[in-house]
């Protein structure tokens, strides 16, 4: 049974085409990978068919009492409410039934026999909603799913102004799961959670009954909890069984076949040019060359898709930094409340270090401080000679209205103007990408300008705070590349061993030092 079908769907952003003429159907219970290079569109389908977006044309239906639930990262949460009020508001619909049930039973004296019977009908209905929904057991759900994604640990009479950006995203996803929705709707769920909880929402997807529509770029992830991926590519949708591993081999080789069609059906249009050209002026071969053309004319010729730039990071180096980069004497860090004991780490040139930990632990923290951006709150850092210090921000909140070319120029006042552009280009940003502003990026691009001015500073120790979020498979394994080949210093913030494993030296996990229960 189709859920959601979508139909002739062709949208864009000024001049800069997103979707042509594209349609899909959702059956019950399909687990769908949704794909493609940043800029591709993916977030965009998810507002359209949420009803977020108006697309230019087509038609956007749902099957009837269909439940949709869309984990937005930007959804606001109520000062000074707690986590557990939140997640026991994914109930209420439940709770609201359950008030109209009781409103039945009231008035069932009251009413003649026919409308007795209808209202028996519906009581029934509702009951076996909330027996399915789990309504008698709302307490251990939603402890079992704030457990499965840490946020008992974290206290779930904490408020939830109070938590770090990871921490917030947990508390979303898990009110979205509680909720038990016809659909879900996933874009990027892994940004910000920790290896512990990446498994158990694995497990949770591959158990889970109803449909899902996940955007991710954690190819391990992807592998294990879809069984059809729709790959989102030059304004097309294309659908394909399987895992990502399979959607692979399937698209390597259709691209191969298109790429030879495309060669054998050049050396024919040739052959044929060619022919016309030397006996169109003949009397003798006249027709045959008039038959050839009209065989020229008559051609469905084999475009070939147009190639996506690919993204080429190398990161200048600064001179040689002194050996010590920095060192802490009895390091507290925290802003209210110390978030871990007397740290006293030291970090020398050369080292690259992944810094890893449940969120809320004081990672992104301990960055700051060691940057000297907070006041750690007992302690010292000290720091080396001739550092030229490359960061990266996990998350920039502010809307930026400048375009690509006026963020970079902004930063380097001397290049000329075809120099940002190719600058911006070589970081994986096509013409369009570069003319538009900021605030219309997806959140791949965005970090891809932010990843070129970095690129373009000379530096001799980059602080990464998870760099990964958001970009592309192609931009994620260039910039592993380009930081394995790094001469300098690194300390890195990442949830991903894939992606780290092979680049640092060493592992510091603050859970060791940290002051909170995890």
């Amino acid at each position: 049974m189709s859920i959601l079908t979508v139909k002739n769907l062709s949208h864009g952003f000024g001049d800069r085409a997103i979707f042509n003429n594209v349609s899909f159907r959702l059956l019950k219970g399909e687990h769908i990978g949704l794909i493609g290079a940043n800029g591709e569109g993916k977030s965009t389908f998810m507002n359209i068919i949420t009803h977020k977006l108006e697309p230019d044309e087509g038609n956007i239906e749902w099957s009837k009492r269909v439940r949709v639930g869309y984990l937005d990262q930007h959804t606001a949460l109520e000062k000074g409410t707690s986590i557990k009020s939140v997640l026991d508001s994914a109930f209420k619909y439940l709770f609201d039934m359950e008030t109209e049930m009781n409103d039945m039973y009231m008035r069932m004296g009251e009413v003649s026999p026919e409308e007795l019977d209808v209202m028996m009908e519906d009581v029934g209905t509702i009951q076996d909603i909330l027996n399915h929904n789990d309504f008698y057991i709302t307490d251990s759900k939603v402890n079992e799913v704030a457990r499965g994604l840490g946020l008992l640990d974290v206290g779930l009479d904490k408020p939830v102004d109070s938590l770090s950006g990871g921490q917030r995203t947990k508390v979303l996803l898990a009110k979205l799961l509680l909720e038990k929705p016809d659909i879900l709707l996933l874009d990027e769920p892994t940004n910000y959670l920790d290896e512990e909880h990446i498994e158990w929402l694995k497990k949770y997807l591959n158990d889970y009954e109803n449909a899902f529509i996940l955007i991710s770029h954690d190819i391990p992830f992807l592998n294990s909890v879809v069984n059809l991926i729709y790959h989102m590519d030059n304004k097309e949708l294309n659908r394909y069984v399987g895992d990502y591993d399979n959607f692979m081999r399937v698209y390597e080789a259709k691209k191969k076949q298109v790429e030879s069609a495309y060669k054998q059906q050049q050396q024919e249009i040739s052959d044929l040019e060619d022919f016309v050209n030397r006996n169109k002026a003949r009397v003798a071969t006249r027709n045959m060359a008039m038959s050839r053309q009209k065989k020229l004319d008559k051609m469905d010729r084999i475009e070939l898709a147009r190639e996506k730039p690919k993204p080429e990071f190398n990161f200048k180096l600064a001179r040689t930094s002194g050996k010590l980069i920095f060192q802490t004497n009895d390091l507290v860090i925290g802003y209210n409340e110390p978030l871990c004991r007397p740290l006293n780490l030291k970090l020398e040139r050369g080292q690259k270090i992944a810094i890893t930990g449940a969120n809320g632990l004081g990672k992104t923290t301990l960055l700051r401080s060691v940057l000297g951006e907070i006041q750690s709150i007992e302690g010292s850092v000290d720091t080396g000679e001739f550092l030229h210090i490359g960061y990266f921000e996990q998350e920039i909140k502010e809307a930026n209205y400048n375009t690509c070319i006026e963020e970079v120029w902004k930063e380097f006042p001397s290049y000329t103007q075809y120099e940002i552009r190719a600058a911006l280009a070589k970081c994986g940003l096509t013409t369009q990408h570069i003319e538009s502003k900021i605030v219309v990026l997806s959140g791949g691009e965005q970090a891809k300008v932010r990843l070129c001015k970095l690129l373009n500073n000379e530096t001799n120790f980059l602080v990464l705070d998870e760099p990964t979020n958001h970009l592309d498979v192609d931009a994620k394994e260039e910039l592993k590349r380009a930081l394995i080949a790094y001469k300098g210093t690194i300390l890195l913030i990442s949830h991903e061993p894939e992606f780290y494993r092979d680049i640092v030296t060493d592992v510091w996990n603050l859970e060791q030092w940290t002051t909170k229960i995890v």
